[in-house]
């Protein structure tokens, strides 16, 4: 399009939302904050936008999701006038697929190209069970190239020792280690010949893998790719049949979004994880509730939240099994979200302590999981005034802050600091400022 064609198709969009061109910027440099690009358009900017200028691909991301939050649909690059759509790989393709994404997560020029690697969509299709099932399509095999248990294996091995290590020191240190694993070793046994029951158990560990790097990818506030390997996963399950990584995937789609403050669409895949779960056991039955009590609290629905809590409660009782790397559950996490359900339905008080029964629980191993819900704890325990207590806290969380690469904890941090300095005149809030400030400091140094 050239330059100086005013853009119709973007402007008959902006009509459709409501906005004034002033909302508008705002809306999209709200949305370009996810991608932290410190957008700062205004007004005229959208003139220009309207009058033919083409933005820069990471502001048409911006621009893209924002208009289709607000309407409700995908809104497309074409659809907004700003030309033909970027080709995408062959979805049906795993190892195209992965291969891809791993060029991605790992390529900065390429996801500067990208743009929207690194923004979460409201409106993504998510794949049924029954899509990915009838879709599954196996990859090309590479001829005279064959894999049995032992590869299967390997890859289940890899995926518990990287899922410890996340759980110990977050997501920004080992999702790399991940996502070249993923990338090179798991694409390259996809490829390679195998029996139907091989080939099925190495969907399912790749699924896993996948599953686990997305995780990881959310820790360190890649949102975007997270989405997109919480979507491999889900195809993978279906190659593989596994429902289990299938259902547990779109749980952590929900949390993703939940903790994006997008809570319909949280409770939308909490709802079709649990609709989607084979006969569970309990254990994986209270792994899924548990989220879905979350979600419902935060779209309101408080019958309902308080019904799949005590659901949670009950399932978990009854479990016997072990927790594995994919959909472990365990008392600190169903106190967790015990927490959040009461916090959501606006008790405090009950949601404090919850969260103080988390911590009592929580294994030793589960650094990065303790970071977060003792930095979650004083920030609820500020916001009641108990401003010693949240402090001691606070306190707590710095032991395990410089041990843990994590975005999310480094968002806690900054709440932190922010907290902290409402108080200028109580010494043991400046006290904890001054670590504070000593340890954020030797952190960005390392």
């Amino acid at each position: 399009m050239p330059d100086r064609t005013r853009n119709i198709a973007l402007f008959c969009l902006i009509r459709e939302t409501g906005w004034t061109n002033a909302k508008f910027a705002r809306q999209v440099n709200a949305v370009g904050t996810e991608l932290r690009l410190g957008l700062r358009y205004d007004a005229t900017a959208v003139s220009h936008w309207l009058k033919g200028t083409v933005p820069r691909p990471p502001t048409q991301a911006a621009i893209l999701e924002c208009l289709s939050r607000r309407l409700g649909r995908t809104i497309t690059s074409s659809a907004a006038g700003f030309g033909p759509d970027a080709p995408t790989p062959d979805q049906a393709d795993p190892v195209a697929a992965l291969i891809d994404l791993w060029s991605a997560d790992m390529d900065p020029s390429r996801r500067a190209v990208l743009g929207a690697v690194g923004l979460y969509s409201v409106t993504l299709a998510v794949p049924g069970w029954p899509d990915v099932v009838d879709r599954a399509r196996r990859a090309q095999t590479a001829p005279g190239t064959r894999i049995g248990p032992n590869e299967v294996a390997t890859v289940t091995a890899m995926s518990a020792r990287l899922s410890d290590l996340d759980d110990e020191f977050g997501g920004s240190h080992v999702r790399p280690l991940a996502s070249a694993f993923l990338g090179t070793t798991v694409a390259r046994y996809l490829k390679c010949d195998a029996s139907e029951e091989t080939r099925k158990a190495m969907c399912s560990a790749a699924a896993d893998l996948a599953y686990l790097t997305g995780w990881m990818a959310m820790d360190d506030g890649a949102h975007g790719l997270a989405q997109r390997y919480y979507v491999q996963a889900l195809r993978l399950a279906g190659e593989g049949a596994d429902h289990l990584t299938y259902c547990t995937a779109l749980r952590g789609m929900s949390v993703q979004a939940i903790g994006l403050g997008h809570g319909r669409t949280a409770l939308r895949y909490a709802d079709a994880a649990a609709a989607a779960a084979p006969a569970a056991g309990p254990r994986l039955r209270a792994f899924l509730v548990g989220q879905q009590a979350h979600a419902s609290a935060a779209v309101g629905a408080r019958n309902d939240a308080k019904r799949q809590l005590r659901e949670a409660e009950t399932a978990l009782e009854k479990a016997t099994s072990r927790s594995g790397t994919v959909g472990g559950y365990h008392p600190a996490a169903l106190h967790y979200h015990t927490s959040h359900v009461l916090y959501e339905l606006g008790d405090l008080g009950g949601s404090i302590a919850a969260m103080q029964e988390s911590n009592r629980c929580r294994p030793q191993t589960e650094r990065r999981a303790r970071a977060r819900s003792t930095a979650l704890l004083a920030e609820r325990q500020f916001e009641y005034g108990h401003l010693e207590a949240a402090c001691a806290t606070w306190s707590e969380f710095l032991d395990d802050y410089p041990h843990v690469s994590s975005a999310r904890c480094d968002d806690h941090a900054a709440t932190l600091r922010q907290s902290v300095r409402r108080h200028p005149g109580n010494k043991i809030a400046q006290a904890l400022s001054e670590r504070a400030g000593l340890i954020t400091r030797a952190t960005r140094k390392t």
